[in-house]
């Protein structure tokens, strides 16, 4: 039944048993079309439709039997409570369709209101005069459904019916018929003082204000009716807006330091690209024939790799010395604990992530780059003990980007188009819109997470090496490397090298550096060979962001 709706652009909402399906109809209004199966676990659907028919504002709800059951006796009882149609399953387009025009030829919520522009014509009244008395019944109805159940206790008939023509009257007045006849019928039970009548009136009031509203407002769908994509659209739709329509300039940070904190110590872990995590869980499912995808997607993204580090250094091991290698670490953690941790990732979406100048694509290039730089620079220098360390130093120097778009995703994009529009460096831009930066956001979280203190004072310091006090070289190594693929212009961090980037020598991350090189070496002969580096490194890499159309063929067991 969704197929052949979606199909026709209609939409379709499911109901398993007859309290969700009444829960629905009133909360979402605007249905038009109802189908129902008679036959109904523990259930009668001809009870279903008998408690439609009875109720004040349903009795011409279109409703649809279509069911296995063909019995002669249910056929007459459902025509006899006026169900639009009567049809044997299994479901056909044509006649779902064809019972579609049916109830769209003279729709049944349209005569519970007079037509706006004969009434207006007929009553004297202006269109905006009419929309404001329909927008007051809302407001009385709403009062009443708060009120009337009260006269049940209260039996006090003289303020009541003058309660109830009041409303009587103002409906009336603004050719809103819906309400009406449930009214007449509470005024003529408490003539006889049958006052339970007024127990359960409130539900009668609020749907017919919802009712009238809808009407009112013709775009608006209720929430019950709405997909979770409906709903991530206008929650997005919202977040959006904050953050575009502040001017940070004058109205300063849209969030603060503090707020932005407390949101990132309530993250289970490091956030991954959602692409990224669905690549892993595969991997991590326990089918594969050996550990190899595994590590090598833990090692190559950013996000993997801080999770499964993370999750490693917390498990008990031989002689618990910290783990910094993510292979390692995947390989330690074994199937079982990386099928429980792929299933838990806190995923960041990698469509809010492209936000011109910069996509994930090009973001990745860049983290990439970096590693492979920094690698190259410790096998350069001779350091070549700390090899690995750069690799994975260098694929995870910004992970606070990560955090910020898991956290704000809109506001990601808000900073970085701030940036590029107003030509001011990234963290200026950060400091604007959350009063930090995404780097002190990385740091705090690598704190709490339980990152190794190696990668740590990476993120740290990597924009300051000169400031070090740990871990100086390789600091100074990722800085440099850094500085070398933004002046390259190996893919997109976000920031930009700007129209001159200073030569590697006025480099705070080469002051760093030269206290432990021989007075020797030759730093022009390094340099062009670094740079030669990244041009085989952008032909390597650019491959990657090629889109590449494939056909697969599905094998039929």
């Amino acid at each position: 039944m969704q197929g052949i709706l979606a199909r026709g652009d209609h939409a379709c909402v499911i109901a398993t048993n007859t309290d969700d399906a009444w829960h629905i109809l009133r909360q979402g209004v605007i249905i038009d079309l109802v189908f129902v199966e008679l036959k109904l676990v523990k259930q009668d659907g001809i009870a279903f439709l008998q408690r439609v028919r009875d109720d004040w504002f349903w009795k011409t709800l279109p409703i649809v039997v279509y069911t296995y059951e063909a019995d002669a006796k249910l056929v007459r009882k459902a025509l006899g409570l006026k169900v639009q149609n009567y049809l044997i399953k299994p479901y056909n387009d044509q006649h779902v369709h064809a019972e579609i025009a049916k109830a769209r030829l003279n729709p049944w919520r349209n005569q519970l209101f007079e037509e706006p522009k004969s009434f207006c014509a007929q009553m004297g009244l202006t269109p905006d005069t009419l929309a404001k008395m329909r927008r007051q019944l809302v407001t009385a109805y709403t009062e009443a459904a708060k009120v009337f159940p009260g006269w049940a206790e209260h039996r006090e008939n003289t303020e009541l019916f003058a309660q109830v023509d009041a409303l009587i009257h103002d409906a009336e007045a603004a050719g809103v018929w819906a309400g009406v006849d449930y009214l007449q019928n509470l005024r003529s039970q408490a003539e006889v003082d049958n006052w339970d009548a007024f127990k359960n009136s409130a539900d009668y009031f609020e749907y017919a204000a919802r009712l009238i509203h809808c009407h009112l407002n013709p775009t608006h769908v209720p929430d019950c009716l709405c997909s979770e994509k409906d709903r991530e659209e206008v929650r997005e739709a919202t977040e959006r807006a904050r953050w575009s329509h502040v001017n940070v300039d004058t109205d300063g940070p849209i969030v603060s330091a503090a707020e932005i904190e407390k949101e990132l110590l309530a993250l289970p872990s490091w956030p991954v690209i959602d692409t990224a995590a669905a690549g892993f869980q595969m991997a991590a499912d326990g089918r594969a024939a050996s550990m190899t995808a595994v590590m090598e997607l833990a090692s190559i993204d950013p996000g993997l790799c801080a999770q499964v580090l993370c999750a490693a250094n917390k498990v008990e091991h031989d002689d618990m010395t910290v783990i910094e290698d993510p292979k390692a670490a995947a390989t330690m953690l074994g199937e079982i604990k990386l099928n429980k941790l792929a299933k838990a990732l806190p995923l960041a979406c990698e469509r809010h992530l492209n936000q011109t100048p910069i996509t994930w694509a090009n973001y990745w290039m860049f983290l990439v780059s970096v590693a492979k730089v920094s690698e190259f620079i410790c096998r350069y220098l001779e350091f070549t003990y700390l090899a690995g360390s750069a690799f994975t130093a260098g694929l995870m120097h910004d992970l606070g980007k990560l955090v910020l778009l898991r956290l704000h995703p809109f506001g990601f994009q808000a900073i970085m188009r701030y940036a590029h529009e107003k030509r001011v460096p990234l963290h200026q831009a950060e400091k604007r819109h959350i009063d930090c930066t995404s780097r002190d956001l990385g740091v705090k979280f690598a704190e709490a997470s339980g990152l190794p203190p190696i990668f740590t004072n990476v993120l740290r310091w990597v924009e300051r090496p000169d400031l070090a006090t740990e871990h100086v070289e390789l600091v100074a190594m990722v800085s440099l490397a850094r500085h070398v693929c933004l002046h390259n212009r190996l893919g997109h961090c976000g920031d930009t090298p700007g129209d001159s980037t200073p030569p590697i020598a006025n480099t705070p991350a080469w002051r760093a550096l030269q206290p432990s090189l021989f007075p020797s070496f030759d730093l022009k002969k390094f340099e062009a060979q670094a740079h030669g580096y990244c041009l085989e490194l952008r032909k390597e890499l650019s491959n990657r962001g090629v889109k590449t159309r494939v056909v697969a063929e599905r094998a039929v067991a």
